[in-house]
């Protein structure tokens, strides 16, 4: 009688358990994503070019909506509104910004480590070193890589935002400004450090040596608790796309140039300088605990945060 009441007892747990699972996949009709193609995101663009998303979330029955937030700030304010899912691709410093403000967001897969890509630009002849920006004008996104690279070179000339002029812009208003003589400085990124330089502007300094800028992909707490499935297919999509580009490395390319509109040449430059990846290693959990409390340190965030309150298990292989 025992083992028969286990037995009975065991199907049910089963079948419960098979009933949440099936919960899980049916109570989502569709998933919001963001689509950032800069600064040259080729296994996004892939994914989306090829509709490889819509396919794997289609067997579900699941609509994918991409939306273009290119900001990090942004994609966590929308992530926080609930009208965001997934951030495709994300800062890890506005990941530590969120959560410092008390908007849980977490880490669930790697992109990309691009040092070379992330710079501080100018075409002041005067400023050759970042001891240079003493009470210059320098424009670009507050809350990103590119703000924690300022900080970070001003820091170490004994400099902190309060020596300089720092204007919040976007990164293309930025390079616009810095080319027309408004400013002297522009955080610029990806293509538009290609293009900068093409039209006279040149790089002071990139994150090599400052910070170890990480491109992730993250969404809110809740939404990895209660859809890790969800996040299991697009991890799988994100690593079908990388296996689809390394396999067909010139058509991807081309198809990268198309979609960002720059010359296979640059196309060749930017991909050099992305570092693709899909996890977390021991090396970048160091990096977020320096960023954690280099920000910390320079007033960007008002106390330590726990990296492992915001990296979730599956980011780590």
């Amino acid at each position: 009688m025992k083992k028969f009441l286990c037995l009975i007892l065991c199907a049910v747990i089963a079948v419960s358990a098979f009933a949440s699972g099936k919960k899980e996949e049916q109570q989502l009709k569709e998933i919001n994503i963001s689509y950032v193609r800069s600064p040259f995101n080729l296994p996004l663009i892939i994914m989306k070019e090829k509709g490889m998303a819509e396919k794997a979330f289609g067997e579900k029955g699941i609509k994918v909506n991409y939306y273009e937030i290119t900001s990090g700030a942004k994609q966590t304010e929308a992530i926080a509104a609930g009208s965001l899912d997934i951030a495709s691709v994300i800062n890890s410093v506005s990941v530590i910004l969120a959560n410092a403000a008390g908007n849980p967001v977490e880490i669930f897969s790697g992109f990309s480590k691009p040092e070379q890509m992330f710079t501080i630009m100018t075409t002041n002849p005067d400023v050759k070193t970042p001891a240079d920006l003493k009470g210059k004008k320098v424009a670009g996104p507050k809350g990103t890589v590119l703000n924690e690279l300022l900080v970070a070179a001003l820091n170490k000339e004994g400099m902190t935002l309060d020596d300089i002029e720092y204007i919040n812009m976007g990164i293309p208003n930025a390079v616009q400004a810095m080319l027309s003589g408004k400013v002297d400085c522009a955080l610029a990124a990806a293509a538009s450090v290609v293009a900068a330089e093409k039209n006279g502007a040149r790089i002071l300094v990139t994150c090599e040596g400052y910070v170890s800028p990480l491109l992730i992909s993250a969404c809110s707490k809740d939404f990895a608790a209660n859809h890790p499935a969800m996040l299991k297919i697009y991890t799988d999509t994100y690593k079908e796309a990388v296996k689809w580009m390394n396999a067909n490395m010139e058509e991807a390319l081309v198809l990268g140039a198309k979609v960002q509109d720059i010359s296979m040449e640059d196309a060749r430059k930017l991909f050099a300088w992305s570092n693709f990846t899909d996890h977390l290693t021991d090396a970048d959990l160091d990096a977020l605990e320096y960023d954690v409390n280099f920000m910390v340190d320079t007033g960007m965030i008002e106390k330590h945060i726990d990296k492992k309150d915001f990296v979730n298990r599956m980011a780590l292989k």
